[in-house]
Order: structure tokens, then C-alpha cells, then sequence
């Protein structure tokens, strides 16, 4: 556990650098507001194509070297961002980004291997803290080495040397997590056909609208992410080091919730009631954004909102992979991960929409119908999620 929660770090460490530069970088190679979305969208789209895809290879050949395999994508994909001098190439970077961009699906699903049922939560919280540390280092170094010049080749190259360090760590370090016999299992299945469509398996699972529930929560996160160095910069003249600042501010509160409290509070209110507590702060932070206008006002909206949706993911994260065979873990976790994608290509095209009809009241108002709707499901579907799902869920 601990060496992957490392992997995983110096990975998400790169790719937070470049969470506060895209948005100042495109815009001198031409681009506008609805162009920085599509940028995002781009990213998202190619992700949520392949993710199936990785989780699948990695039912196969093992967590590992699919992990190693996505590392490197990421790493030539930093170097093609460093060299952008048309719109079109940093278009080009972030679409192969994405096609490699398995690791967090894989490596969900490398730690429900690891971890038994009573500390499944736990574990999913470590990979929610590495995000966070990622979310709170990579933009702080990322606008570090931005610099007051907005130089944006060496943060890009810096992202990739953290994507080849992992590579490294990984080779060096980090155990297979996926037995012999399951990897043959999933190799029958895959040679003589036997093995379940995708949807066929959701159905008898009922996971369907679980796995829509991912979409949906990713929506309203990149779509938070999207407005937020947009808000930050037309309202309080902000630049791409303040915000920054901002994402590495809450990166900090992020472990603090997911790699402290995490645990503790699954144990004392249990994951379905504390999912439930943790979108309706989400939800009041994104309203508390609707009225913002000063610095305070405007910043507590922030962290307030992604406080409570960062404890969102491995609560969802835990209660997937109880529902689901071991053999076809990786299958599923790199559904979910493909759902959050889509997600992340509707959640900043709807933002950018509703930013440039109605201004940053639409836009927010938009982000709150998504939770208000993510709400809902998680205040009815509760017998529907603790129905015994067909198979043995852990082996």
C-alpha cells in the first residue's frame, strides 16, 4: 500500500502542475474561454474511450505494467505539452494524455486487491490522500515554476520527469497485486468468448446507476475545476501562482480528510450515510459559490465545495468494489473510471455553456442542478446498493 499510494503520487504530482497553467497557457496561443473547455473536454473524452480498456488489460496482464504502460504515456505526453507553440498541438498533447490515462482506475483497483473488506475504505482513502498531495504539490510547483513571466516549457517538462521517476518506483518497488489464476481466468474468458458484456454485467450486478453516479460526480468536479482559475482571474485579477496557491491550500486539506479522517469517520458513521453528508457540503459549497463576490466569500466556496466532494470518490471507490467478482475488478473499476471521464467531458462544456449565456451565477447554478440530482440518488438508492451481487464479491 505504501508504495503504490508513492506511485501514484509522483504521477499526480505531474499532473497537478499543469492544472494552473492551461488555463493562461492556451490563451496565448489564441484560444478563448470556450477553447480551454474543449481543451479539458479533449482529455476527458480520450480518457473515458480508453478506460475500459486498461482496466480490462489489467485484469489480464497484471496492475503493474499496465500501470507502467500509462506512466509513460503521461510522460510523452508532458513533453509534447513543453513544446506547444500552436493551439493545436496542446489539442494533440492532452488527447494522448488521455488515451493513457488508466492509472487511477487501475490502481483503485490494485488497492481493493490489497485490502480486505474492513479496511477497503481506508486504502481507497490513500489514493484519494496521493490525489490530494498531488492536487496540493503539483500546482503550487507548477506556478512556482511559471514564475511572474508565465513560462510555461519548464513546468511541463518538470511534469514529465515526475511521470518517469514513478516509472521507475514502480519497476523497482511495487509488488503485482493480481494472482496467477486470475490472471488465467480472465485470459480464458477473453480467448473463448465467455466472458460478459459490459452492460450484461451491470445489469446483474445492479450497478447501472452506480456507475452513472461516477458521471455525475465528475461532472460537477471538473466543473468546478474549470471555473474556478476563470472566476479567480476575471473577478480578483488572480494569475496562474495564486491559483495555485489556492489548489495547493486545499490538496493539504484533502490529505488531511482522506489520509486522516477518512477511516475513523467510515468506522463511526459508516460509508453510505457519511457519502451522503459529504455531497450535501458539496452541494452547499457550490450555492455559497452562487453568491460569492469577495475574497473570503469566494475562497470559502471553494474549499468548502471540494472538501466534501474529494471524500466523495473513495467512498463510491469502496462501495463499487464491494459489489463486484475479484476476477473482474479491474473490468469494473476502469468502467467507473471511464464514467468519470465522460463526466469530465459534460461538466466543463456544460460550465463553459452557462458561462458564456448567463455568467458565473449560470454556471454555478448549473454545477448545483448536477449535485442536486447526485443528491438525490444517494437519498433513495440505498436498498438498491445493498442487494447481494451475483458471484463471490471477494476472493
Amino acid at each position: 500500500m505504501p508504495i503504490l499510494f508513492g506511485v501514484i503520487l509522483l504521477d499526480l504530482i505531474g499532473f497537478g502542475i499543469v492544472i494552473p497553467i492551461l488555463p493562461f497557457m492556451s490563451p496565448e496561443l489564441g484560444a478563448d474561454k470556450i477553447d480551454i473547455a474543449l481543451i479539458i473536454v479533449t482529455y476527458a473524452a480520450c480518457a473515458g474511450i480508453s478506460g475500459p480498456f486498461w482496466g480490462r488489460l489489467s485484469d489480464r496482464l497484471g496492475r503493474k505494467p499496465v500501470i507502467m504502460i500509462c506512466l509513460a504515456g503521461a510522460a510523452v505526453s508532458y513533453g509534447l505539452l513543453a513544446m506547444a507553440s500552436v493551439l493545436w498541438m496542446i489539442f494533440a498533447a492532452r488527447a494522448f494524455a488521455g488515451v493513457m490515462a488508466g492509472n487511477l482506475g487501475v490502481a483503485s483497483a490494485m488497492m481493493s486487491d490489497l485490502t480486505p473488506p474492513e479496511n477497503r475504505a481506508r486504502g481507497m482513502g490513500l489514493i484519494g490522500a496521493a490525489f490530494g498531495l498531488g492536487l496540493m504539490l503539483g500546482p503550487l510547483l507548477g506556478g512556482v515554476l511559471a514564475g511572474d513571466n508565465g513560462s510555461f516549457t519548464l513546468p511541463c517538462l518538470v511534469a514529465g520527469l515526475m511521470s518517469l521517476l514513478a516509472i521507475i518506483a514502480a519497476a523497482l518497488f511495487l509488488p503485482e497485486s493480481v494472482t496467477a489464476e486470475r490472471r488465467a481466468a480472465s485470459h480464458r474468458q477473453h480467448r473463448d468468448g465467455s466472458g460478459q458484456p459490459l452492460f450484461t454485467m451491470l445489469r446483474e450486478t445492479g450497478n447501472r446507476m452506480l456507475v452513472f453516479q461516477f458521471l455525475l460526480h465528475a461532472a460537477a468536479v471538473s466543473s468546478l475545476t474549470y471555473l474556478v482559475p476563470l472566476w479567480l482571474g476575471d473577478l480578483l485579477d488572480w494569475r496562474a501562482r495564486e491559483v495555485g496557491m489556492v489548489f495547493g491550500v486545499q490538496g493539504a486539506i484533502i490529505v488531511l480528510l482522506q489520509g486522516g479522517l477518512l477511516g475513523v469517520l467510515v468506522r463511526f458513521v459508516g460509508e453510505w450515510r457519511l457519502l451522503r453528508i459529504c455531497i450535501l457540503i458539496f452541494l452547499c459549497g457550490l450555492a455559497l459559490a452562487v453568491f460569492a463576490r469577495t475574497t473570503g466569500w469566494m475562497l470559502s466556496a471553494i474549499f468548502l465545495a471540494m472538501s466534501g466532494a474529494s471524500l466523495c470518490m473513495p467512498l463510491l471507490n469502496t462501495i463499487t468494489s464491494y459489489r463486484i467478482p475479484a476476477v473482474f475488478r479491474g473490468r469494473m473499476l476502469g468502467t467507473t473510471s471511464s464514467a468519470s471521464s465522460w463526466g469530465r467531458v459534460a461538466g466543463p462544456l456544460l460550465a463553459g455553456v452557462n458561462l458564456a449565456l448567463f455568467g458565473y451565477t449560470g454556471a454555478w447554478l448549473g454545477c448545483v442542478f448536477i449535485v442536486l440530482v447526485y443528491l438525490t440518488w444517494a437519498l433513495t438508492a440505498e436498498p438498491s446498493l445493498r442487494r447481494a451481487s451475483p458471484g463471490t464479491p471477494e476472493s
